[in-house]
Order: structure tokens, then C-alpha cells, then sequence
């Protein structure tokens, strides 16, 4: 089968023919028919996150039909679709697994980092952690919420019910749990990159009640916000926006140092958290959420083959949606 590889970090991922996986007991060998590409391919393929399995099949937001089933599987049948997202495998023991937080399991592995992902033909996955998909969405429109809209709508949980929330880094998760955000209704102020007018812009289209750069205090102290971008600069400078009591959420799984900070910025019992990972109970509200909203999807698509053009495109902030990588025709 064809797949895009990753030998080593900071290099183009190389197209591959590779043996077609087989489903071990309790696997799904699933048929990719797209995969959306997220930043933390990125920071994958810059080695920016440690010890990726090498060589290693990147892609985690994954929407394909089921062409073989292993055995102990009975909740799914040949020639149904199935997502597959970022976390792939618990061990189901543990005190985290066992108190509802699998996804601080010690021993997790994770799509397209420690496992194959579904820069592929075919792709392998634990059927415990793959999930039907809303059927008002296609295979393309769909692959965006696996990854971006999961760990996504994590982070905007974690916020609480903030009425007035905030928004740093108006990329592919953030225009998607924004969506939810105004559906739930939340005011909803954005920050973007200083000067970029036509992000703001968008954001204003799309419902927010004030949108500003980075660099800039909101009209309105913030009940919580969220910081999708990876610039850890940017704790303290939301910490200034909160009311007391209010909470930042750190959504990414790598941002660069966080700088020191005056405490009487934090006191007030203001709270700095992060999200790891998802849980298969993120993902399951979230498929259901979806639909009714409805959360729309704003997407580039790129043949296999191009998946490095996708990720180039991406570090470079030239995408004008997510690049969904188009494996199978439909």
C-alpha cells in the first residue's frame, strides 16, 4: 500500500510502498479515505515532540470504511465508516484510566506518533477509541473534527461556563469550538496575531462580539480563555484579561516556554491549566454537539502524494482552511 513516511524528523516525509497492516484482536483495518492534517503532525515531523516511533506513518484525524475486523470485535461490521483520533490505545488498569482521565494514561499510544496514523491506504486501530461518525457530514468536511474539534471542544470544557470567554489563535480548532461557543451562548471575544485585520474579521462574521490583536486588553474582563496557538507568551498576557476567579486553558500539546509573571496577576484565584490528549467520552459529546450546531467545516484538499505541500503550506500559515489529505476517492 501507499503511504507518506516519516525516516526523521525535520525531513519531507517520503512516499512509501509498505506491507498492508493486518488487524490483530480487538483492531479495525480500516480503508483511509481522507486524513486531516493537524499542527501536531507539525510539530511531529519538526521534532518538536520526543521519540515519535520511526519510521513512523503520520495522521490522526482519520475517516475510512472498515474492511476487516479482528477478533473480540462486535460493536462494529465490515463497510462501516469509522473515525479514528489522536488517541489510540489505553491500557484500561491504571488510576487514571480507572477514574474516568484515560487520557493521562501513562502507558497511551497515540495515531500518527507512537502508532501508524493514516497518511495511508490502510490504516490499523483499536476499535475501543474508533467512533461512527455523524452522517450529515462527508468524508472530507468530517476528518477536521477527529482532532481540531475533539481536543478542541476538551479545552473549551475545561473553561467552564464561562460567559465571556476568550479566544487566543483563530486557527482550524478554534473556528470550530467558536462555533459551539455561540451556539451555547457565550460571548466570545478573539485574539489574533497583531495586524492581522482579516482574521479578526472573520471571527466578527462569524458571531464574536469584539475582536483585537494579541497584543491588546479585551473591553471586558474575561470569565476564562483559551489558548489554541503555541506561544507560551501568551499565559500571562491572558492572565491580565481574566476576572477573578477565571481560568486559562492551555489547548495545545507543545507551546514554548511560558515566561515569569507577576503573582498578584495570578492571585485572585485565577487558574492556569492544560489539556492532554482526549477522552473517548470528549469524543462521543462532541459527534453528538456536532450536527446540531451545526459546526462547519472550512477545508483545502491535497492528494496523498502531497501531504508535504499540506504541511509546508501549513507551517507557512498559507491554508485557508484545514488541509484534508484525500486518500481514497469516494
Amino acid at each position: 500500500m501507499r503511504a507518506m513516511v516519516l525516516e526523521k524528523p525535520r525531513q519531507p516525509l517520503v512516499l512509501r510502498d509498505v506491507p498492508k497492516p493486518n488487524p490483530e484482536a480487538g483492531q479495525l483495518l480500516v480503508r483511509v479515505a481522507t486524513c486531516a492534517v493537524c499542527r501536531t503532525d507539525l510539530h511531529v515531523v519538526d521534532g518538536e515532540l520526543p521519540d515519535p516511533k520511526l519510521q513512523l506513518i503520520l495522521g490522526h484525524q482519520i475517516v475510512g470504511r472498515i474492511e476487516q475486523i479482528g477478533d473480540h470485535v462486535d460493536r462494529f461490521s465490515v463497510g462501516e465508516r469509522v473515525g479514528i483520533p489522536w488517541l489510540g490505545w489505553t491500557d484500561g488498569e491504571c488510576v487514571y484510566c480507572r477514574s474516568s482521565r484515560e487520557n493521562l494514561c501513562d502507558r497511551a499510544r497515540f495515531t500518527g506518533y507512537t502508532i501508524d496514523g493514516g497518511y495511508a491506504d490502510f490504516v490499523v486501530a483499536d476499535a475501543r477509541f474508533c467512533f461512527r461518525l455523524p452522517e450529515q457530514y462527508g468524508d472530507v468536511d468530517v476528518a477536521p473534527l477527529l482532532c481540531a474539534g475533539m481536543i478542541g471542544y476538551r479545552s473549551y470544557r475545561k473553561a467552564g461556563d464561562a460567559r465571556r470567554l476568550g479566544i487566543y489563535g483563530f486557527g482550524n480548532a478554534a473556528h470550530l469550538i467558536a462555533q459551539v461557543a455561540l451556539y451555547e451562548g457565550h460571548e466570545l471575544f478573539v485574539f489574533t496575531r497583531p495586524g492581522d485585520t482579516a482574521t479578526r474579521e472573520s471571527a466578527k462574521k462569524l458571531g464574536a462580539v469584539w475582536a483585537g490583536g494579541s497584543d491588546e486588553q479585551p473591553p471586558e474582563k474575561l470569565n476564562a480563555a483559551i489558548i489554541f496557538a503555541s506561544v507560551g507568551e501568551l499565559v500571562p498576557v491572558a492572565l491580565r484579561a481574566l476576572a477573578k476567579g477565571g481560568i486559562v486553558v492551555c489547548g495545545g500539546i507543545h507551546m514554548s516556554d511560558v515566561p515569569s509573571f507577576p503573582y498578584a496577576d495570578l492571585w485572585g484565584e485565577r487558574v492556569i491549566t492544560s489539556v492532554a490528549n482526549l477522552t473517548r467520552h470528549d469524543a462521543e459529546e462532541f459527534l453528538d454537539i456536532a450536527p446540531r450546531v451545526p459546526v462547519r467545516t472550512e477545508i483545502e484538499t491535497f492528494p496523498l502524494e502531497d501531504a508535504n505541500t499540506a504541511l509546508d503550506r501549513f507551517r507557512s500559515g498559507e491554508l485557508k482552511g484545514t488541509a484534508v489529505l484525500v486518500v481514497t476517492a469516494s
